[in-house]
Formats: structure tokens, C-alpha cells, sequence
């Protein structure tokens, strides 16, 4: 199991799915390998005995092969340079043929070279950060007109050595490599795909490549950085679904992106993500006061602006309603949430938000709102929202990734980034009662009916097995192993102590 800044270092939607996954199927042994920032973050979740081994690889921290020179010479170097140029043109000029695969073939090459631990000091070499220099500047190219300067190389360089670590990771032969996001978890499975024949599984959850541009609009680099850097994103992407011998979409949302960035359609088999109705019961009458509810961690994706807009422009008109903010705040996103308390005094809301934090029994977040919110620019198959429906609970929600496909007719769906338009949907559910009600106990049935964690993680074992060139094995409908595990996804996000 590759993962990229999720599980088992993060809590979130992805590392719940993660740990579902391997606690559904303890008949297989798992290797997890991270990547990390630093290599030194702790484990927040317990690794259940059949993850046999877990490896964090730093992204960052010192180069592999520091403090030596680059072994490269002669034929060897002059080798590298025809690469690594035809690498870079195919990440500055996205007009090139498709069908032209240079791609595909420099990256297996760089992974020969990760592999022997050549590839960093091949890549910080003076000649070679002269070849980006003359590469970047070639007529015709938009980064030309950029004037690019050598602090952009030396950025752009120190940016793309840190993203292709991951190549030097060796996969056993004996395995099946499933890549929980596209991006960087790719890398280590398409470097045993090409080098070892090592069966390569995709499972998206957000969309990565979108993320990824979502994230250098307001990033500090000059432009000839972004366009290099975007563009190995984009070929990266588009590399994993050309080579992933099945990808498994929790939704038909990113089924479509990935038949667009070139994934054979009969390769991917839409798998939703699922909850176990136990977990999450039906949460029962509703709070005395009305109240809206938000599940999930403080960060920018989740645009928590527009919940808080949103909630002061519902507050004119319902005095009395409260926002409850549910979720931890992660490492690096304690000023976005600075940003949003002077948000709401601005508005002069303040007195109505609370921040919960973590809270030990999750589900209990969404039985405090008479209605469940998601704000999220962003988002694959969205936890809170199947399991706010579980609990019986109706839901406002912005329409990105596969959050329509999962609320179909029981909640409301909005436009995200549009406030106003978020607060009067909630408010006509607000001022309905017979409405909300019944939108809740359809919530539950579709949910009993299409989004059961057994479903999913039968679905993934059936996968894996087929992978292996194994016999799969039939679905006994009426095994409730389910209700057998010890609830780790949602006791995981617990602080110390009790909330309630």
C-alpha cells in the first residue's frame, strides 16, 4: 500500500479508507510504505498485526547520495543528459504528440538510477542545471518569455529531485502495488510495474492533478517553476492511468477525469468508498436549538470562508442558529484557522461558531445539526457526508468530486464558493420540518442500500486476489464481519477524553 501524506501518519477521510481497508482483510499481509515530509512523523494510527512492515520515506531532509560526487562520466553522462532533456521537454511542452511516450521512457530510466543512487547527484550537477537553463529558453516555449533566472533553476531543480525520491523505492516482486492517490504514491508502483512486472492497482480518492493546480495558483514560485513542475504533475498523472493495470475510482466523477486523461475505459471498475451502519446508527431527535453541523479537518480545500459567510448570512434571518465545527486542526493550517475567527468577527458571528476539535465518538458530531454541512472545494468520496447520511441526517453540500453521486436525492446540492446561495438551500430546509425528516431516513436507506464498508472492502479483496492471479472467492452476503472490528477509523480521531 503506497500513500502520500495520509495514513498512517495523518487522520483524515483518505487514512480512515486506509485503515478500513486493511483491518476488512486481515487474510493479507500488508506492507505500507509513506511518504512523509520529514521521515521523522510519528504514527497516529495502530497498525493492526497483518501490516507486517511499515516504511516512511522522507520527501524531504537531505538528498540520497549527499556529500559525494556524481558517478556518472563519460557514456554514462552524456546518456543521462539525452534523458533528462527529452524529460523536460515533455513537461514544457504539452502540444508534443501525445503517442511520443518520452515520458515513459525517461522515467524508467531515472528509476534505474534512483534504484543505484545516482539519480540526486546526477540531477544537482552545474552541467546539468545549464541543460534546464537552455531547455527553458527555447523558442516557442511560454517559460522563454519568463526570462527564467538561475535561482528559478536551482528552485525548480531542488523541487523535482524531492519529487522523484520516491523512485529509488524497491517493491517485493511478489506483491500487488496499490497506489491509494495518483501523484508521487505512483512512482515507487510504476518503477516495479516497468522494472519487475509487479501488478500496479490505482485508487483515487480526490482528484490529484487538480489539487496540484489548485495549490500553485497562490504559490510563490515565478512561472517557468510552476510550468515545469505542472507539467511533470500532469504527465505523472497521465502516466499512472496509461499504466495501472486497474484503477478503482470511488466515484463516477473521477472515472470521467481518468477516461479523459487517458485511462482505457475497461481497466477501471468504480468502487465507492463505504460505512459501517453500526458505526454510525441513526442519531434520533435533533438539537432543541437549530444548528448546523461540519465533520473534517480545518484546511483550506474544506473552505470553511464560505461555511462561515454562509452561516452570517443565515444568522439575519435565524438568530438563534449555531454552527458547530467538528475536526482537529493538522500541522500547518493553525493560521488558516486564525483566518477564519477574524473572518467571523468581521462578520459578527463569532458568538454562534464553536470549534469542537476531535471528538471520540464521530458520529455523534452529526447527531449535534439538524443539518450536515460540506463546504469543500475538493473532494473524492466524502466520509462525513456518507456517514451523516448513516446517522439520518440530511446534508448541504458543494458539488465537487463524487458528492452527488453519493446524496443523490436526500440532501441538497450547491454550487461551491457561493455562499448565499449555500444559506438559502439550508434555510429552506431549516424552515421545513417534515422535509428534513424525510430526507434523513432516506438518507439512511441509501446509504444501508449502496455504501456499506462491506461492500467496499469485499470489493478491494475480489480486486487483489484477481490482481495476484489468484481464484476469487464468492461474496456471503450474510457474513457480518463488519460488526467484528473495534471501530478504529472513527476512535482514531479522538482527543483525550470526551467532548460530550
Amino acid at each position: 500500500m503506497l500513500t502520500e501524506g495520509t495514513y498512517p501518519h495523518v487522520h483524515g477521510g483518505v487514512s480512515t479508507w486506509c485503515d478500513q481497508l486493511v483491518r476488512g482483510m486481515p487474510e493479507v499481509d500488508f506492507n505500507v510504505i509513506a511518504l512523509t515530509g520529514s521521515g521523522r512523523e510519528p504514527v497516529t494510527w495502530d497498525l493492526p498485526r497483518n501490516v507486517y512492515r511499515h516504511t516512511a520515506v522522507p520527501l524531504w531532509g537531505p538528498p540520497p547520495g549527499r556529500g559525494r560526487r556524481s558517478t556518472l562520466r563519460g557514456r554514462a553522462h552524456r546518456r543521462f543528459t539525452q534523458v533528462y532533456e527529452s524529460f523536460l521537454l515533455s513537461l514544457l511542452d504539452p502540444a508534443a504528440d501525445p503517442a511520443d511516450r518520452t515520458f515513459s521512457e525517461a522515467l524508467r530510466e531515472l528509476a534505474v538510477l534512483a534504484r543505484a543512487g545516482k539519480l540526486a547527484p546526477a540531477l544537482r550537477s552545474e552541467s546539468v542545471l545549464r541543460l534546464l537553463m537552455n531547455v527553458w529558453t527555447r523558442p516557442g516555449l511560454s517559460t522563454a518569455e519568463a526570462a527564467p533566472t538561475i535561482h528559478d533553476a536551482l528552485t525548480a531543480t531542488d523541487l523535482l529531485e524531492h519529487a522523484l525520491r520516491p523512485l529509488a523505492v524497491r517493491i517485493p516482486p511478489d506483491s500487488v502495488a496499490h497506489a491509494v492517490s495518483s501523484g508521487l504514491a505512483t512512482l515507487p508502483a510504476l518503477a516495479a510495474k516497468h522494472l519487475d512486472g509487479v501488478p500496479f492497482l490505482l485508487t483515487e480518492h480526490g482528484i490529484y492533478l487538480r489539487e496540484r493546480y489548485l495549490g500553485y495558483r497562490t504559490a510563490e514560485q515565478r512561472w517557468p517553476v510552476k510550468a515545469l513542475m505542472l507539467g511533470f504533475y500532469r504527465e505523472l498523472n497521465t502516466e499512472g492511468y496509461r499504466q495501472a493495470d486497474l484503477i478503482t475510482p470511488c466515484n463516477q466523477y473521477n472515472r470521467r477525469w481518468e477516461e479523459r486523461g487517458g485511462a482505457d475505459s475497461t481497466r477501471i471498475r468504480t468502487v465507492y468508498n463505504g460505512v459501517d451502519p453500526h458505526a454510525f446508527p441513526e442519531a434520533g431527535p435533533e438539537p432543541d436549538v437549530p444548528t448546523l453541523s461540519w465533520c473534517g479537518r480545518i484546511d483550506p480545500i474544506k473552505d470553511l470562508e464560505t461555511l462561515i459567510r454562509a452561516y452570517a448570512f443565515m444568522r439575519e434571518e435565524l438568530p438563534a442558529l449555531r454552527l458547530r465545527l467538528f475536526g482537529p486542526v493538522p500541522a500547518g493550517c493553525e493560521d488558516y484557522k486564525l483566518r477564519l475567527e477574524k473572518l467571523a468577527a468581521e462578520l459578527g458571528v463569532t458568538d454562534g461558531i464553536t470549534y469542537e476539535g476531535r471528538i471520540e465518538q464521530v458520529a455523534r458530531a452529526y447527531a449535534a445539526g439538524s443539518v450536515v454541512m460540506l463546504s469543500s472545494i475538493s473532494e473524492g468520496f466524502p466520509f462525513s457526508i456518507i456517514e451523516a447520511m448513516s446517522c439520518g441526517r440530511t446534508t448541504v453540500s458543494t458539488d465537487v468530486g463524487g458528492v452527488r453521486e453519493a446524496v443523490g436525492d436526500t440532501g441538497l446540492v450547491v454550487p461551491p464558493r457561493e455562499p448565499e446561495t449555500m444559506a438559502r438551500a439550508t434555510l429552506a430546509l431549516l424552515r421545513d420540518d417534515e422535509r428534513r425528516a424525510e430526507l434523513g431516513r432516506m438518507s439512511r436507506r441509501r446509504v444501508v442500500e449502496k455504501f456499506t464498508l462491506h461492500q467496499s472492502v469485499d470489493g478491494f479483496r475480489h480486486i487483489y486476489r484477481e490482481l495476484a492471479g489468484q481464484p476469487v472467492l464468492p461474496v456471503h452476503a450474510g457474513d457480518a464481519w463488519t460488526q467484528r472490528l473495534a471501530d478504529p477509523w472513527y476512535r482514531e480521531l479522538a482527543a483525550d477524553g470526551s467532548l460530550w
